[in-house]
């Protein structure tokens, strides 16, 4: 694309089918009346902050505009202005919006002040990692490869980082990755869902409790920061974090210290935080749900994973990958039909849906040849062949576990006495299978063929001790 087309934010070069380079268009945005007015803010961002708090790619001193009050995204499509829930609201020409794509020279109001918003003639180069994988994850788009390119870097810091994505994306592998390719490798992963936990439960999670604290504490315990010491702990979910827990884990974020529930020590903490959130923490601020000083302290860094339906290039490749590791579909394969149609999917659940769908059709040699089955489970498998998919019948060991006999009570609704046999599933298979492997929870995972934050959650959802050493 020419450098003085300004109708696009971003654009790509490709050689032999893959990218090469990629740009980023440079932007100005000139504040035209207001307190501000004269002020003139040169970006080189794919995503420009309005509002009147440090942070902000534009900051003003308008009264009238909220602390994180609007942005601007720069994509292939153009320059998407989204209001983030403002107090006053964001207007062009006349009209109240909340997500629009606007044009060159479109001039913006908020609060008192008229900005203009105007694309430059001149662009900088995105970094695109040479690599297709990072941890875990595996993509050739140019989205995922300048987000590996962003996480090779982060890596190597010590910084706070938030993850970004919706549900399903990926941002646990994102945590995992950066724990793993850091010099705190060898340290411990701790990973605490803020989703999952009772509110009453919360603080002792974070910061431990002493004996006697309070009713059911029977003995001490070291929270997940103290655990974390040496390595780094992951905050799944903070936007779920109670607003009164916040200030405590905005201290421990400055002063690397915490003092456990009923406690009088301080207790110093070496570790290195990273956060995740599929909400838009920006609203969150704006309307009194998160602190506004802790999201700015956890925001140090930034990383957003992008969802599958702005990725579809990479749908190919991540088929052969779950197949890969998913039991029984190392003999299956995927007919090109099935996999065109999966390209016209959005896929709303993102990679796991994905994998989902993989691994019920590995299951149950069952065909996506609808976009309505892509969204839902059959009762039963279907009895004759799918011409979609073929998996090639292997070998099998099949052991049982004569000491597991979980009674079945029938007056119990099906759902529930189904859920009480998977959970006594899951206890004994992780409890043996971490057993096997000497409570090393990356070697388990591989050899079960999951993810190592499934077993972390696993664990946390059983209640279980975690006997890992990383």
């Amino acid at each position: 694309m020419p450098v003085d087309d300004l109708r696009s934010g971003t654009w790509v070069t490709y050689i032999g089918g893959r990218a090469t380079s990629a740009r980023l268009r440079r932007c100005r945005v000139e504040v035209t009346s207001g307190p501000d007015a004269g002020l003139i803010r040169d970006i080189e961002a794919s995503v420009i902050r309005i509002g009147a708090r440090r942070g902000n790619d534009v900051q003003l001193t308008d009264s009238k505009v909220s602390g994180l009050h609007c942005e601007i995204r720069l994509d292939d499509r153009g320059y998407r202005l989204r209001d983030l829930d403002s107090t006053n609201g964001t207007y062009v020409s006349g009209l109240r919006i909340n997500d629009v794509y606007i044009t060159p020279s479109s001039q913006i109001a908020v609060g008192s002040s008229r900005l203009k918003f105007e694309p430059l003639g001149e662009s900088v180069e995105i970094e695109l990692s040479d690599s297709d994988r990072f941890g875990s994850m595996i993509g050739r788009s140019v989205k995922m490869r300048e987000l590996f390119a962003r996480l090779e870097k982060l890596s190597k810091s010590d910084a706070t980082v938030l993850i970004t994505g919706e549900t399903g994306a990926g941002k646990e592998l994102v945590a995992e990755a950066l724990h793993d390719h850091s010099p705190r490798a060898n340290g411990a992963f701790v990973v605490l869902d803020c989703g999952s936990i009772p509110p009453n439960l919360i603080e002792s999670e974070l910061f431990g409790h002493e004996r006697g604290a309070f009713t059911g504490a029977t003995n001490s315990y070291a929270g997940a920061f103290e655990r974390a010491h040496g390595g780094t702990v992951f905050l799944d979910e903070i936007g779920e974090l109670p607003l009164a827990m916040q200030p405590k884990l905005l201290r421990v974020l400055e002063r690397k210290e915490v003092r456990r529930v009923g406690g009088t020590k301080t207790i110093e903490v070496d570790l290195r935080i990273l956060a995740a959130t599929n909400r838009d923490l920006g609203v969150e601020v704006n309307r009194g749900r998160f602190r506004e000083d802790l999201y700015y302290r956890l925001a140090v860094a930034r990383a957003h994973v992008p969802p599958l339906r702005d990725r579809k290039d990479d749908i190919a490749l991540l088929i052969q990958h779950i197949l890969a590791t998913t039991p029984g579909g190392e003999t299956a394969s995927i007919a090109q039909e099935t996999i065109d149609l999966m390209m016209k999917h959005d896929w709303p659940g993102n990679v796991r849906e994905l994998r989902n769908v993989i691994e019920r059709a590995v299951l149950l040699s069952e065909t996506p040849d609808s976009e309505d089955s892509l969204r839902r489970t059959p009762a039963v498998p279907p009895r004759a062949e799918p011409s979609g998919i073929t998996v090639t019948p292997s070998q099998t060991a099949t052991s049982t576990d004569a000491t597991m006999t979980v009674p079945i009570d029938v007056t119990l609704a099906f759902k529930t006495a189904k859920q009480n046999v998977v959970s006594e599933f899951e206890r004994r298979y992780i409890s043996r299978l971490l057993a096997q492997h000497d409570g090393n929870i990356s070697a388990a995972a591989r050899a079960a063929g999951i993810d190592r934050m499934s077993i972390h959650k696993m664990l946390h959802r059983l209640g279980l001790a975690n006997p890992g050493r990383d």
